[in-house]
């Protein structure tokens, strides 16, 4: 039985980092429909070994992200696995939203004018949150965006499915490694003009254990076999 460690709801337009030790489980949970968390990942201890989306995808021959894959670093570490999820389906290409498309999208919405439902965007709360570990712009690198689904039509445009993440999608990570996760609780890149969506998002930690011989996620492809052989040398 697992024992929660920590928990808090990250409202609409938050962002949200902290340090995730090795084996401890991070579970992010959707209040409302159609949610968006847009997220960075990095190794703790050598930060400049961070997710790396192209190889990720290219290990687990995969354009989307859910059970049994393996996020991988740029020195084809295992950097946290998703152990489970509900949805079958999160975004690994569509990038964050920036203040210029949020305005273009949503309208201009300050704090002057509406205080803590201001209008906020991914990239910017990106830089707010790695500048309190010593990162910065150079850092951003493509995230994720867990809930998200993106799918091509026949004409070969993206678009972004709504109603792939109902209330209650959750989605966990198992930290392979001590992991530093940022997330930004803001709009789709994809998200159509209208209203801004406001879907608070449940953030929980808890206790866990190494990955067993017969792991599902160790057993995914052989490249996540090794991705795990790689960080358990890093640590001896």
């Amino acid at each position: 039985m697992k024992t929660v460690l920590y928990e808090e709801v990250l409202p609409p337009g938050g962002m949200w980092s902290m340090r995730v030790r090795r084996h401890r489980r991070l579970v992010l949970t959707t209040l409302a429909p159609g949610g968006n968390v847009s997220a960075l990942i990095y190794n703790h201890e050598q930060p400049l070994d961070r997710l790396n989306l192209p190889d990720t995808l290219k290990a687990l021959h995969t354009a989307k992200l859910h059970t049994g894959h393996v996020l991988m670093s740029d020195m084809g570490r295992a950097l946290a696995s998703v152990t489970a999820d509900s949805t079958g389906w999160h975004d690994p290409l569509g990038g964050c939203i920036d203040a210029g498309l949020v305005a273009e999208k949503f309208g201009t919405l300050d704090y002057q004018s509406a205080r803590n439902d201001f209008h906020r965007n991914a990239r910017d709360n990106f830089l707010v949150e790695l500048a309190k570990h010593g990162l910065g712009e150079r850092d951003i690198v493509a995230n994720i965006n867990f809930f998200s689904k993106v799918v091509v039509d026949d004409a070969g445009r993206m678009q972004l499915d709504r109603a792939a993440a109902p209330e209650g999608a959750s989605v966990e990570l198992r930290a392979e490694m001590d992991i530093l996760v940022v997330l930004a609780n803001c709009p789709h890149p994809m998200h159509p003009p209208g209203d801004c969506p406001r879907v608070p998002v449940r953030v929980e930690l808890s206790d866990g254990a190494p990955p067993e011989a017969g792991d599902f996620c160790r057993n995914f492809r052989p490249e996540c076999a090794r991705a795990m052989a790689l960080t358990e040398r890093f640590y001896l």
